[in-house]
Formats: structure tokens, C-alpha cells, sequence
């Protein structure tokens, strides 16, 4: 069992920056695949960045250039560093950890990009 609490979320203007924050607790972080997921009103939840128990990263078109997901073994946690925000990454932002069969959700945070 793995337990997720997602934080750093909040309003940032178009062209800001944000940083989340997911920290886990419970069984052994390290290995675990750790995901950021988003979720937009009316839309499908979709998979934002990746980084693999050896440090390998992945990231959704929609984003590249622009996030950075890094994980901290030490410190078992896992962040999402956003630049050049736009409108369009406004969502609920899930952290989600991965060692098949088992998934494990955050409760979210809230990022709103806005004027």
C-alpha cells in the first residue's frame, strides 16, 4: 500500500510557473513507476509525465519544453515542475504510483491558469 498527497497547486497568470508535489508514504517508493495525471472539466483524465524507477522520463506533447518531472528517493517523494503555463493545463493534477497489478491515487490538487 502506497499513500499519495499531492500539493503546490494553486492560480498562476498564463506564462507563470508552479511546482507540485507528491509525497508518499507506506511501501517501498522506490519501486514504484511514478505518474502525473490531469483532469480538465469535461474531459478524460490524461497522463501528463512519467519518470521510471531508474530515472527514465516520459511527457505528453502537450507539455514538453515545458514540465519537469523529477523524483526524490531520499525523501520519497516526486514533483512536477510547470513553466510557461497556459490556459489550456488548467486541471486537477492526480500523482499516481505503478508497480503492476497495483495503482495508487492522490487526491489531486487544483492548478488554474488565469488573467
Amino acid at each position: 500500500q502506497v499513500q499519495l498527497v499531492e500539493s503546490g497547486g494553486g492560480l498562476v497568470q498564463p506564462g507563470g510557473s508552479l511546482r507540485l508535489s507528491c509525497a508518499a508514504s507506506g511501501s517501498r517508493f522506490t519501486i514504484y513507476t511514478m505518474n502525473w495525471y490531469r483532469q480538465a472539466p469535461g474531459k478524460q483524465r490524461e497522463l501528463v509525465a512519467t519518470i521510471t524507477t531508474g530515472g527514465t522520463t516520459n511527457y505528453a506533447d502537450s507539455v514538453k519544453g515545458r514540465f519537469t518531472i523529477s523524483r526524490d528517493n531520499a525523501k520519497n517523494a516526486v514533483y512536477l515542475q510547470m513553466n510557461s503555463l497556459k490556459p489550456e493545463d488548467t486541471a486537477v493534477y492526480y500523482c499516481n504510483a505503478v508497480r503492476l497489478p497495483a495503482r495508487y491515487w492522490g487526491q489531486g490538487t487544483q492548478v488554474t491558469v488565469s488573467s
